[in-house]
């Protein structure tokens, strides 16, 4: 269930014994794919997930907003602390846990959320009348995931698979152009660069025509397939917190 399509007479006879919450960010992906990407990805991935579990769902609105400061010298990136993004996280979780979806999985689609997502998930299962857990799709997609960069193969063939639309074609060749070969400018062991703008001209870092359509379809297939096994080992988990040693 849609909860943003659903009424609130619908959600009340709701059998679903788990929630999910995408997670994404409004951010530069380079000069050939939308600020929007994180979310327009996690919501495919939540909806395909939802779609191969086999049990009832309910799907929340998606967080926008994310940890993104450090796409902050490009237009149209919109960032908010990680204080206020795991508050926001934690008063959103309450909520489902009010109406008795307390067992929820945030699927995110933004690197930056990752700690934070990892911290309040954390807090609300210590401190809280709910379990939550992250789900990072690009971590999920097997030895793909070593390819994951910034508007580069993976998500960029994501998107070419759920909303073509979405990617400027035109543009593909000059995103390859001034992208970066990895992510940030290391010295033992340490990443020296803080912003994206350091490292990448155009935002991009990976070869986007590293990723076709074809290539998005597996990943959508291998990111659903294991989020449907993490709903179910969420929803049969003994979450009783350890008595004291």
């Amino acid at each position: 269930m849609q909860l943003s399509d659903a009424t609130w007479t619908d959600a009340a006879t709701s059998d679903a014994d788990v929630a999910i919450v995408p997670v994404g960010s409004t951010e530069q992906h380079g000069p050939h794919a939308p600020l929007g990407t994180d979310v327009f990805t996690a919501e495919a991935v939540a909806e395909a997930g939802a779609e191969e579990y086999d049990g009832e769902v309910v799907i929340a609105p998606s967080i926008p907003v994310g940890v993104a400061e450090e796409h902050r010298q490009f237009p149209g990136t919109l960032w908010v602390s990680e204080e206020t993004f795991r508050s926001y996280v934690r008063e959103t979780v309450g909520s489902l846990a009010y109406h008795g979806w307390d067992r929820v999985v945030l699927v995110n689609g933004h690197g930056g959320n990752v700690d934070a997502l990892r911290e309040v998930t954390g807090r609300i299962t210590r401190h809280d009348d709910a379990y939550a857990v992250p789900f990072t799709w690009f971590e999920a997609v097997g030895e793909h995931s070593s390819e994951m960069g910034h508007g580069g193969p993976l998500e960029t063939a994501l998107l070419r698979h759920v909303s073509p639309a979405h990617v400027d074609e035109d543009r593909i060749a000059d995103a390859r152009e001034g992208a970066s070969d990895g992510w940030g400018e290391w010295q033992s062991g340490v990443n020296l660069a803080y912003d994206s703008a350091e490292f990448t001209e155009n935002g991009v870092v990976g070869d986007p025509t590293a990723g076709d359509a074809e290539r998005g379809e597996v990943l959508l297939g291998l990111a659903a397939a294991a989020l449907a096994d993490l709903l179910d080992a969420v929803v049969t988990r003994d979450v009783e917190r350890p008595e004291d040693r």
